[in-house]
């Protein structure tokens, strides 16, 4: 290891958890994978416990893998952290919760979008170096990260995980900088979508990339601050939304409160769109606006730009329920439950054979007979990645009776890969990016088939209305990136 950076290991808590790598990564479903969650207290006297309510509300965002760190200013700032592979339930209990004293955390749920899915990549990252303890948590995805990794690896470090959020944290132990400074230069030389909890046994650093790519809100809870990569956190521990931390921002709280601070200028704001259609959970507020009340809003678009006649609407659970609502109402098409999740499935559902695999697919979604049988229908899903997905959703509704099925997408067709952390196939397995739209709808064995526009898409959500595009990214449509992009090197997990 080097002399700046070391990990922590048998220091305070650990996990010895195992898993099984791969398991749940190759499933019976193309749909894009959520990034991670970020979710921290400072001030609170339980901040574990709040941090796992937080956690638990932030699942959907990661699956794989979930840990807390504590600092507890009561026991000469100690830190202790407790991680582990699986589901925030599974991960902790009230015996590990209780042992981590403290009132500050930062905690995560991770989902790897390249990285290798084992404990050495779960977050929270903890390392020593030489001002102490070293905490880091971060969603989203340095571009530029092997870059620095190389140029870092070159002057002696040597890094124990294959996450690029480990590059922050050399770059601030190498700096000869006190903390926040070096914390500043650290975050103006990664590129990318991130939004960063930093901890130390004295401070707690919160950070948005320029563009504000990643969505990261702060709360109050009494004295306490909170912050969370959604607001539908905020509700499950009773704390109140106060705003959303700006692109470009640095926060720095500690003994003496919370000072607001910048590391770089606003950049061309760009909130990942993928947050509006499919990732964030439908109570949540993004840059105030509601997810529920957007999708709602992209279903009435859908109506409007490519209606067709029907005898009933569903949608896909869970993600496009809202916008299938905004279909029903602007149509006057009734609404169904045409379609139910089994949520009980589980992450590591294996398919031992092609067969199963195939026959897999109802045993996550089934449709419901009662309803579909004999009826035109109109699905409503949040995109197509493969296409393999909704080939086999038609299929259920045309084996169940439907004697139509027109597929109307609630966003616009998706030709690119996302390089700031979300899952995606690359280019060439992106089924947009060589099909046309007529010919994905053969593909995938529809009656009609019909995505919302760019400029559906942008007015339905609404937002700053200055901004360009309204505020969001939409590169994973129209190749438009707001950061530079090396489409040729290998894409590297910061989650």
């Amino acid at each position: 290891m080097s002399d700046e950076l070391k990990s922590p290991e048998g220091h305070s808590l650990w996990t010895g958890n195992h898993y099984n790598e791969g398991i749940g990564r190759d499933d019976i479903f193309d749909k894009l994978r959520e990034e991670c969650g970020v979710f921290g207290v400072f001030g609170h006297p339980d901040a574990a416990g709040l941090s796992y309510y937080g956690l638990h509300a932030l699942q959907h965002r990661g699956e794989e893998s979930a840990g807390i760190c504590t600092v507890d200013t009561a026991d000469n700032n100690k830190f202790s952290y407790y991680r582990g592979m699986g589901l925030v339930k599974e991960v902790f209990t009230k015996d590990n919760l209780d042992m981590l004293s403290g009132d500050r955390s930062i905690g995560h749920v991770r989902y790897s979008t390249a990285g290798e899915s084992k404990l050495a990549n779960a977050q929270p990252l903890i390392f020593r170096y030489r001002d102490g303890d070293l905490g880091v948590a971060t969603n989203g995805n340095i571009v530029n990260a092997p870059e620095i990794r190389r140029e870092l690896e070159q002057g002696g470090s040597i890094f124990q995980t294959s996450s690029d959020t480990e590059v922050i944290a050399h770059l601030i132990a190498r700096s000869p900088k006190d903390f926040v400074t070096a914390a500043k230069k650290a975050l103006q030389r990664i590129i990318g979508g991130f939004a960063f909890l930093i901890m130390t046994n004295d401070k707690l650093l919160v950070a948005s990339d320029p563009h504000g790519l990643r969505p990261l809100a702060m709360g109050r809870l009494g004295d306490a601050y909170v912050f969370s990569s959604e607001t539908c956190a905020f509700e499950t521990i009773g704390a109140e939304y106060v705003r959303d931390v700006q692109p470009g921002e640095l926060l720095i709280l500690d003994s003496d409160g919370m000072r607001v601070d910048r590391y770089a200028d606003v950049g061309r704001r760009a909130t990942c769109a993928m947050e509006y259609i499919y990732f964030a959970r439908p109570d949540s507020d993004i840059n105030t606006i509601n997810i529920h009340s957007a999708r709602k809003r992209m279903g009435q678009k859908l109506a409007h730009e490519s209606f067709v006649d029907a005898d009933i609407v569903t949608g896909v659970p869970d993600s496009s329920i809202s916008a299938a609502i905004g279909y029903a109402e602007q149509t006057g098409i009734p609404y169904e439950l045409g379609l139910i999740k089994n949520k009980y499935t589980g992450r590591t559902f294996i398919q031992p054979s092609q067969e199963l695999r195939e026959k897999g697919v109802k045993m996550k979604l089934s449709a419901v007979r009662k309803v579909v049988e004999g009826k035109r229908v109109v699905m409503i899903d949040d995109s197509i990645v493969r296409g393999t997905t909704s080939r086999r959703i038609v299929n259920l509704l045309r084996e169940a009776g439907a004697t139509e099925v027109h597929v109307r997408i609630t966003s616009p067709p998706f030709k690119n890969p996302c390089y700031y952390g979300i899952d995606t196939p690359d280019r060439n397995e992106l089924i947009a990016s060589y099909r046309t739209v007529e010919e994905i709808r053969k593909e995938i064995n529809a009656d009609s088939l019909a995505f919302l526009t760019d400029s559906g898409f942008i007015e339905a959500v609404g937002g700053n209305d200055g901004a360009y595009n309204r505020g969001m990214c939409l590169a994973c449509f129209d190749n438009d990136y707001p950061t530079p992009v090396d489409e040729e090197a290998e894409k590297s997990c910061s989650c």
